[in-house]
């Protein structure tokens, strides 16, 4: 088999297993929604009803912040991997080890819906704040693993690269700034990751 074929199946093989993990991650995320009950009531009303769903906003608020979170990663991974020509064994490792956070964001999501407006809301944030130092991390480090010109298609828009780098390298000290805050602040802590989605989200628009 030529040398050009076996890279590019090789790069596409990487791009379609990553793009299934992200695909499952987003989707055990909505598993958190649940049907609320109300109560032992003989014929629940609306009322009733609606002011259990009321009840369930920190489930909404964690699948919301979680999901675009990880949708945004995925979109800039695609990116990414449009502008990579061959996958190597540190690409394919750098890669992986993001994809074992991505797989992980499910369970911190779980513990702020289920906790966030209890007293335990600054654990539960000190850990969701905790996994997402280490989902920015990962993609800081995919991104330097991908952004290598050995690897890099010879027309990469510079630009790209650039916008991508200086975003993601916010990543790691605010999520941690995140995690130290939440014991103390659990909304601060929230407030950060929520900032942290708008920032590259914002990015996506200029790559």
């Amino acid at each position: 088999m030529p040398v050009e074929a076996q890279t590019e199946k090789d790069t596409t093989r990487l791009e379609a297993f990553s793009d299934g993990v992200f695909a499952i991650a987003i989707t055990l995320l909505v598993l958190e929604i649940k049907v609320p009950h109300v109560g032992d009531l003989a014929e629940p009303t609306s009322r009733a009803l609606l002011n259990s769903l009321a009840r369930e906003w920190p489930s909404y608020f964690s699948l919301v912040t979680s999901f675009l979170t990880v949708l945004i990663m995925w979109m800039h991974h695609h990116r990414v991997m449009r502008l990579v020509r061959r996958a190597d064994t540190r690409l394919l490792f750098a890669n992986g080890v993001l994809l074992l956070f991505v797989s992980v964001v499910p369970f911190p999501t779980a513990l702020i819906a289920e906790y966030l407006g209890t007293p335990a809301a600054p654990a539960a944030c000190t850990v969701y704040a905790g996994v997402f130092v280490g989902i920015g991390t990962a993609f800081l480090l995919f991104l330097a693993a991908a952004f290598r010109p050995q690897v890099l298609v010879p027309d990469a828009p510079p630009a790209t690269i650039t916008s991508l780098r200086r975003s993601y390298r916010a990543g790691p000290p605010l999520y941690l700034l995140a995690t130290i805050a939440a014991p103390f602040s659990p909304w601060l802590a929230m407030g950060i990751c929520t900032a942290l989605w708008i920032l590259w989200a914002a990015t996506t628009t200029e790559c």
